[in-house]
């Protein structure tokens, strides 16, 4: 393992701790404060994070010229949210970790619609036999299978077309217009939600709060950091850790045991994520 590839994947690990932790004091924060709540405060600190870039660059962030698809994109990714993080307080933490690895798999599907991308065998193949994971985990023929599993699906879902949709405008906005705008959105909607459903907050949550935005941000400079380190392809495999994180913290705080289905399901999916990474070598002319 080359030293890029051992750093980008010391990133990634450590990003996908950080964010399994966020994970878990969302769950946990589910007790006390609604959803909409959550999501604000996430998104509040999401743009705090954002104000040196903004102080710094000024109104350079706010050219653009597909100002909808910032709009759709941040609509789409506040509802992912709503959803993941509503799910995230009433599943088992390992499933709902789970449930959002599923997103990539839809991603092919979408692309070929929307944009006209066609996926490769492979592709398509990581697709069936990724949703044949979600089904074990999600367990459809059982009394268990409810309204908070669809929910779960819709989020990842949603979370699949909000990355199209950044596909979408890469061609023409920055990364970091992109994120202003993301925060700029997902603050203001998530705002009035957060005031209907508020809900008093005790001192001592505050600093939770506080840490679940601080996790969160260093989470995803990890996951950046990773990925900008070296190809997807090669550290994408140690996104999967997620799994981990999550059982043993299920079990470690709320006494979770994963249902064997539930390990089954991991496999697939991690299989699958094996498999859309796979590229395989082009034939010498």
């Amino acid at each position: 393992m080359t030293s890029n590839l051992r750093q980008a994947a010391l990133f990634l690990i450590g990003g996908e701790a950080l964010l399994a932790i966020m994970g878990a004091l969302i769950k946990f924060l589910s007790e006390s404060l609604s959803t909409e709540q959550i999501v604000f405060f996430r998104n509040a600190a999401g743009l705090l994070i954002l104000m040196p870039l903004i102080l710094r660059q000024g109104t350079t962030l706010l050219k653009t010229s597909v100002w909808h698809w910032h709009l759709m994109r941040g609509l789409v990714g506040v509802s992912a949210m709503y959803c993941y993080f509503w799910a995230l307080g009433h599943m088992p933490l390992t499933e709902a970790f789970l449930v959002k690895l599923s997103s990539p798999f839809f991603m092919p599907l979408i692309g070929l619609l929307w944009l006209g991308e066609r996926a490769g065998k492979y592709s398509i193949a990581a697709v069936f036999v990724g949703f044949t994971g979600v089904a074990c985990i999600l367990r459809p023929d059982d009394s268990t299978f409810t309204f908070i599993a669809l929910v779960a699906l819709l989020g990842a879902f949603l979370a699949a077309l909000a990355k199209v949709t950044i596909r979408r405008m890469s061609e023409t906005e920055s990364s970091q217009t992109i994120v202003f705008y993301f925060g700029v959105i997902a603050a203001l909607v998530s705002a009035p939600g957060a005031a209907v459903t508020w809900q008093p907050v005790s001192v001592d949550l505050w600093g939770w709060i506080l840490l679940l935005g601080l996790v969160a941000t260093l989470g995803q400079l990890a996951l950046t950091r990773a990925y900008r380190t070296a190809p997807t392809g090669k550290v994408g495999v140690y996104a999967y850790s997620a799994v981990l994180y999550g059982a043993l913290m299920g079990w470690l705080i709320w006494d979770e045991i994963p249902m064997w289905t539930t390990w089954l399901g991991a496999s697939l999916i991690i299989a699958a994520g094996l498999i859309n990474l796979y590229k395989p070598a082009k034939k010498a002319a």
